[in-house]
């Protein structure tokens, strides 16, 4: 988004296709428009470099593309992940709502989080069973930025598995982690994490929308959501989105070659914003870890005050935000991770998720901390009126 008009602070719902991603897809919407399961040459030159972006995709998270199932967005790749497990499921109470349903299919047990949105490896652990087959934990929570301690829960299952293999048990035990969030943010390697299926999505990291991932371990077993030619492995059939794949490879590629400066460019406009909003309004409420955070988020309530309206009258003067994530918001309910931290409902009801990314610049910030807290103030005397 280049306009100097309009200040853009929702990247966690979705973020603008950068121009080099487009131009890597273009070739292939019509020049390079071939099936890649026809047998001519041309198709064959493309199921090749279909299979190459897969490879490279891969390879920025310490994988192989034969590794990768491709679908259309996180949403189907968490599914298709959870199909993995026919028994007991643990995930959070925060997590995002593909996850949460996916879990309610069957028996599932949601661990807890501290009040900074933190699930700790202990809240895991009891939240364990010897039926339980699958944990699914997020790398960072889409409202909070709470970054999670994933090495220490993947600690905590592998005491599980070696518990199992001294009691002769066979259940098994899979770790998934959807990092949908943070990727591009947050340096991510299976391996280190030490999970066994991974979902990324395209359109958070400034790929195309529609376009995600599930990655899992050779040794993992996956039944598929959708059959049909049997493409990716016979796992999620239906023709190859070409374009889709080359251009998640390419915002892969971009993001980890720019994490550590975006990272820190990030933190920096962040914590400004932070601190201009805590200097002229004395009553905001900061919810999250500041220790794990993603560098994009910054997650505050004004008590007492209508968010909706907030978002309403920040619109109005060309700042985008929103009140939570993207899909509680378009059901209109309260933010179930609020809910699960302890936040009073009048904190509940004044929250806003601000959300940097690539046009965040120290110009803009400035200008969109002055117009947060004039609409706050705004509010704040109205509300005095009432």
């Amino acid at each position: 988004m280049k306009s100097t008009e309009s200040i853009y602070l929702d990247y966690a719902a979705a973020t603008p296709l950068d121009e080099a991603v487009l131009a890597a897809m273009q070739p292939y919407f019509a020049e390079k428009f071939f099936n890649p399961s026809s047998p001519y040459a041309p198709a064959v030159e493309v199921r090749h470099e279909y299979e190459d972006a897969k490879a490279r995709l891969a390879h920025t998270f310490g994988a192989t593309g034969g590794e990768l199932v491709m679908t259309a967005g996180a949403t189907e790749s968490i599914n298709l992940a959870f199909r993995a497990s026919d028994g007991h499921v643990v995930t959070s109470s925060i997590e995002h709502p593909a996850v949460l349903e996916a879990a309610k299919q069957g028996s599932h047990t949601l661990a807890q989080p501290n009040e900074k949105g933190r699930i700790t490896p202990e809240a895991v652990r009891a939240a364990l069973t010897s039926e339980t087959t699958l944990v699914s934990i997020g790398l960072a929570n889409s409202e909070l930025g709470t970054i999670q301690p994933l090495r220490q829960i993947t600690a905590v299952i592998e005491e599980e598995r070696q518990r199992r293999v001294e009691k002769g048990s066979m259940t098994p035990l899979l770790f998934h982690c959807d990092a949908s969030q943070g990727f591009g943010l947050v340096d991510i390697h299976v391996a280190r994490l030490g999970v066994d299926m991974l979902t990324l999505n395209a359109g958070k990291i400034y790929g195309p929308k529609q376009v995600g991932l599930v990655w899992r371990k050779p040794s993992v077993q996956l039944t598929p959501n959708i059959v049909g030619g049997g493409q990716e492995q016979g796992l999620r059939s239906g023709t190859e989105n070409v374009p889709g794949v080359i251009g998640f490879a390419k915002a892969a590629e971009l993001a980890v070659k720019k994490r550590e400066q975006e990272s820190i460019r990030l933190q920096k406009l962040r914590d400004g914003l932070e601190k201009t909003l805590l200097e002229g309004l004395p009553d905001v409420v900061i919810s999250g870890d500041k220790k794990h955070r993603l560098a994009s988020h910054l997650h505050v309530s004004f008590p007492g005050i209508d968010a909706e309206r907030l978002v309403f009258l920040l619109e109005t003067k060309g700042v985008f935000v929103a009140t939570g994530s993207a899909c509680a918001a378009n059901k209109h309910t309260a933010s179930h991770v609020l809910q699960a931290i302890g936040c009073n409902e009048s904190a509940i009801n004044g929250s806003l998720r601000l959300t940097l990314g690539s046009d965040s610049n120290e110009v803009n910030i400035a200008r969109a901390s002055e117009e947060i807290i004039a609409a706050v103030r705004l509010e704040t005397e109205r509300m005095r009126q009432l």
